[in-house]
């Protein structure tokens, strides 16, 4: 590999880029009380697994109406501002969740008072999500705003803006690396509310770019009645869906969820040329295949933590080396990534996902007490090798399909545009997660829970079905994507024979034009 393609990164930094990268790196950072998290869920909220996916569904909706947001920030000042004052706010509701989430495990009188500990959590979880799904508007727009467009040709310009992708993404894994293990290591030694304190932190990171970087005046777009009501009749539908008991609630919300983005998916791109518009759509539905696979679920994380005794400063560890090796893959592969195309790319890093879900696989069947026997290494041997080679694949992933999302955002729209695009792609996650339920209530996998009070136990540990959860998500994982690449490798095909044929047309006309002159 050449020296140069190694300090790419480097040589394309620009002082302007740092408001939007420390954001990025701030939303990396977010990880810090996850491990902290998970074992505070497990000790003393009764949550089924079942009951954690559903509060995952309904957290990820946020991301799905990112549009209001887009619209608020590309169309409306907030204290005078287009961009600060919105990242400000989100610092408040960041800050705010964390609190909350201390207070319920510091047991603080003026806290628990409020309501049940599950919808404290809720509520702690959903502000914090409100304000990273803000930010994270306004650092997507400005990745569009900081690239110096005078004078340059647009070639030049597509590779800037796929570079400040690839440092966006360098920057949230860096984020990532840092605190990962930390978090995991401290919540070994410290109570869960100080590790939750920590956590206020994190929102001063994201406005220390904001701070001493003067940004542009960006142009402000009118208000797009369409996108900003029907993002809000959205909203508004969701959360009556979400408060009432009607039944297939979740399945509801996401169909019609689903209806609307592409709906104003289009109200948005109706200007643009057909033929681009329909290739757009067709690789965003290829990615949202993708991005739809199935996970096991909480029961997985759970076997590691019963049965093969996984402790939080493993899981800590394990965070770290995810993160490492994120920042070292996109350094070392962002190059041939934005160089291949988007087919063979998700094609190669479907086949590599499956293959390392199988070690996962084998440890449920016993794989590591034949190679303590054999080898002399066990369950944490393997799972610190899998996890080295797994993470940066889901990083690289994203690159191709941001790149190409940057590269058409509408001038002044780039929030709004960047909005929708992404509450597509994470309706696709949505759609994993109702996956992820049905197939844990196909394979019923449950933890023990003890009720603190008389030291009884409520349900038992049953981890009988795991391993045909595993293998069925395996299968699914592997199979969806491979459909989708398929058919849009067969669109891109028929659009390029289609090319070919008009060319040669014109060139005979143009030969047959040259004869009669």
């Amino acid at each position: 590999m050449k020296l140069d393609s190694l300090i790419q990164p480097i040589k394309v930094m620009r002082l302007r880029y740092l408001p939007l990268l420390m954001i990025y790196f701030a939303y990396g950072c977010s990880v810090f009380s996850g491990i902290g998290e998970s074992f505070f869920v497990k000790e003393h909220l009764n949550l089924s697994a079942e009951s954690l996916i559903v509060i995952g569904i309904w957290l990820s909706l946020p991301w799905s109406i990112k549009m209001v947001f887009g619209q608020f920030v590309d169309s409306l000042t907030l204290f005078g501002s287009q961009r600060k004052a919105y990242v400000y706010l989100a610092a408040v509701l960041m800050a705010s969740g964390s609190l909350l989430m201390a207070g319920l495990a510091g047991r603080w009188s003026f806290v628990v008072v409020l309501a049940s500990d599950n919808v404290i959590f809720f509520i702690s979880s959903l502000l914090t999500v409100l304000g990273v799904v803000l930010q994270d508007v306004v650092a997507d727009a400005m990745s569009v705003e900081v690239i110096e467009r005078e004078g340059r040709s647009q070639q030049d310009i597509d590779k800037d803006l796929a570079m400040v992708q690839l440092l966006g993404r360098l920057s949230l894994s860096l984020g990532m690396f840092l605190v990962a293990g930390l978090g995991g290591w401290l919540a070994e030694v410290m109570s869960y509310q100080n590790l939750f304190l920590l956590t206020l932190s994190i929102p001063l990171i994201s406005i220390t770019g904001i701070l001493f970087i003067r940004l542009d005046k960006v142009p402000r777009k009118p208000i797009n009645k369409t996108v900003l009501f029907g993002g809000l009749l959205y909203a508004v539908f969701i959360i009556v869906i979400g408060l009432s008991d009607f039944p297939l609630a979740q399945e509801i919300a996401f169909v019609v969820s689903l209806i609307i983005i592409i709906y104003l998916l289009r109200a948005v791109t109706k200007e643009l040329p057909r033929d681009l518009l329909r290739a757009i759509f067709v690789a965003a539905f290829m990615i949202f295949i993708f991005r739809a696979s199935p996970t096991a679920g909480p029961g997985a994380q759970w076997f590691m933590i019963d049965v093969l005794g996984f402790d939080k400063a493993f899981f800590g560890t394990l965070s770290q080396i995810g993160a490492f090796m994120s920042i070292i893959g996109m350094w070392f592969f962002a190059r041939v990534i934005t160089e291949k195309s988007i087919t063979s790319v998700l094609l190669w890093l479907t086949v590599a996902g499956f293959l390392l879900e199988l070690p996962l696989i084998a440890l449920y069947y016993g794989l590591h007490e034949w190679t303590m026997v054999y080898f002399g290494f066990g369950a944490r041997t393997i799972v610190m090798i899998d996890s080295a080679i797994a993470s940066p694949f889901a990083q690289l992933a994203m690159i191709p399909m941001l790149a190409l999302i940057a590269r058409y955002a509408p001038k002044g729209n780039a929030a709004t545009w960047f909005a929708l695009m992404a509450s597509f792609m994470n309706l696709a996650l949505t759609a994993g997660s109702l996956l992820s339920k049905y197939l844990n209530k196909v394979f019923v996998v449950s933890r023990e829970v003890l009720d603190h009070t008389t030291n009884t136990v409520i349900s038992f540990a049953n981890y009988s079905e795991l391993g045909s959860l595993l293998i069925t998500v395996s299968i699914i994982g592997l199979s969806a994507p491979i459909v989708g690449i398929l058919l849009y490798a067969r669109f891109t095909q028929r659009q390029k024979n289609k090319k070919d044929k008009m060319d040669k047309i014109k060139q005979k006309h143009f030969a047959f034009t040259s004869q009669a002159s």
